[in-house]
């Protein structure tokens, strides 16, 4: 017979087990990191060949991971490809296909509130979530990192910022007249506007640390996404000093940016070895898009083109992953991936159904070798102002813009896209063939949903009442 005592210590003794195989299930869930670094070139990192920037740390991630010898991301420019990356989906789906400009007054400039983020997803799955850095995602309040699935926030809202905290001159948003207005505010903390005192690189990589330093006993999931080496090209004396060799300013400036960034993500993944969770946490490192080179003296060699290209170097990127004991150390994949990936990859990791269908793949069983194949049979890109489009398969590439011959490469024979075999007649099936795919992929999009920063003006003129505003603090 059971006593009402016994009965409340069984079940109080079923509820201590439930909550203790949850523990077990949630501490065994893996931390993930994403490291995201902003207008970086191609070959500018150690693991792609660089010689005059060394970056020991960023090298680590691929040296103790995988290398994607053919690591794409979703668009050539900031805004529209974090929005790929935030919700795992071609961001003209849904409408952002341009650079959001700085607009707190209008609740549609920036990523629409029914694309579930990573970061909302991660959070249904009791992971405490971060962002650090630039969002550039909207920066009307109903869009800011504190409403799209983070827990923590510590950056900025637009698309870049100035790097000295002596700079930092605008108490907040309503204090904004124009849109590089925004670079000068003060940073945010969650809603609240903070005195910084430190290089704005170094200031992320303490709060990185600090993040961690705070949540490793549970699953979290950290969204790092530096500024550098976006203009302005600003850097301090330390990191200076370590490129006297460089001659070209623009180019040393660049550099002791990448290395105020490796310096950062050095010691972020140092507190991961620490506090002894290297091996239950997986870090993906990339660049948003490829490096502008007049602007920031980046390289993007071998690579044809730049940042807003659709030829290799604005959409091929820097990107490696690193998850010791599960992944294959030292190692390059060559099948092409996309950052759209990395949220497909992390809902296979918690075995859960995102909200939204997800144009990503689960990476891991092609690294480990368990599929053969691909990821992806293709790989897309449109830039709706132009009317141009691009689509890579595992060995051809093919570029259509408007009133303009399209053109074909081979990636596998030359992937600095030197030579245009579109009319050789040997492939004018292949021609045809990625032209079809084209049209069909093209017939899932829908037209911007708001004017980008190359419509500045148009959209002041449009919208008088855009300054007029009272920033959140």
């Amino acid at each position: 017979m059971i006593t009402g005592r016994n009965h409340l210590g069984l079940i109080l003794c079923i509820a201590f087990s439930f909550m203790a195989k949850l523990s077990i299930a949630q501490s065994s869930a893996p931390n993930i990191i994403i490291i995201l670094a902003d207008d970086l070139g191609y070959a500018d990192v150690g693991f792609n060949g660089c010689k005059d920037i060394p970056t020991p740390h960023i090298d680590r991630i691929a040296s103790n991971g995988v290398v994607f010898s053919r690591g794409y991301v979703s668009y050539a420019v900031c805004g529209p490809s974090r929005a790929g990356i935030m919700t795992g989906r071609y961001q003209d789906r849904f409408g952002f296909s341009k650079n959001p400009l700085l607009a707190p007054n209008d609740p549609e400039m920036g990523l629409p509130l029914e694309q579930q983020t990573i970061a909302e997803f991660l959070k249904e799955q009791q992971y405490v979530t971060g962002a650090i850095g630039k969002w550039h995602l909207g920066a009307y309040p109903t869009l800011r990192p504190n409403k799209r699935g983070f827990d923590f926030f510590f950056g900025f809202l637009s698309g870049g910022h100035r790097y000295l905290p002596e700079e930092l001159t605008l108490q907040d948003l309503s204090e904004a007249k124009s849109q590089f207005d925004g670079y000068r505010t003060k940073l945010l903390r969650n809603e609240k506007r903070v005195e910084e005192k430190e290089y704005l690189t170094d200031a992320f990589s303490r709060e990185a640390v600090h993040f961690v330093e705070e949540n490793y006993k549970t699953p979290f999931f950290l969204y790092l996404a530096y500024n550098a080496p976006h203009t302005p090209l600003e850097a301090t004396g330390k990191y200076l000093d370590r490129f006297k060799q460089i001659k070209d300013e623009k180019r040393r400036t660049y550099a002791a940016m990448i290395s105020a960034m490796d310096y950062g993500v050095g010691l972020l993944m140092d507190k991961l070895q620490s506090l002894g969770i290297e091996n239950n946490t997986i870090v993906f490192f990339l660049s948003d898009n490829g490096g502008p080179i007049h602007a920031n003296a980046s390289s993007n060699a071998p690579l044809r083109g730049e940042k807003g290209d659709f030829y290799e170097g604005g959409i091929h990127v820097p990107f490696a992953v690193q998850w010791k004991g599960h992944l294959p150390a030292g190692t390059r994949y060559d099948g092409p991936v996309i950052s759209l990936d990395i949220f497909a990859t992390a809902a296979a990791l918690v075995s859960a159904e995102p909200r939204n269908t997800l144009d990503g793949v689960n990476l891991l069983p092609y690294l480990s070798g368990e599929k053969k194949g691909v990821p992806h049979d293709d790989l897309f890109w449109r830039n709706f102002a132009v009317e141009k489009f691009a689509v890579v398969g595992p060995t051809y590439k093919r570029i259509d813009q408007k009133d303009k011959a399209a053109q074909l490469f081979n990636l596998k024979k030359d992937i600095s896209e030197k030579i245009d075999i579109s009319s050789v007649v040997n492939n004018q099936s292949i021609m045809s063939d990625l032209e079809n795919k084209i049209k069909r992929w093209s017939g899932l999009l829908i037209p911007p949903k708001f004017l980008g920063l190359l419509e500045d003006q148009e959209y002041s003129q449009q919208h008088p009442e855009r300054w007029m505003v009272k920033d959140n603090k």
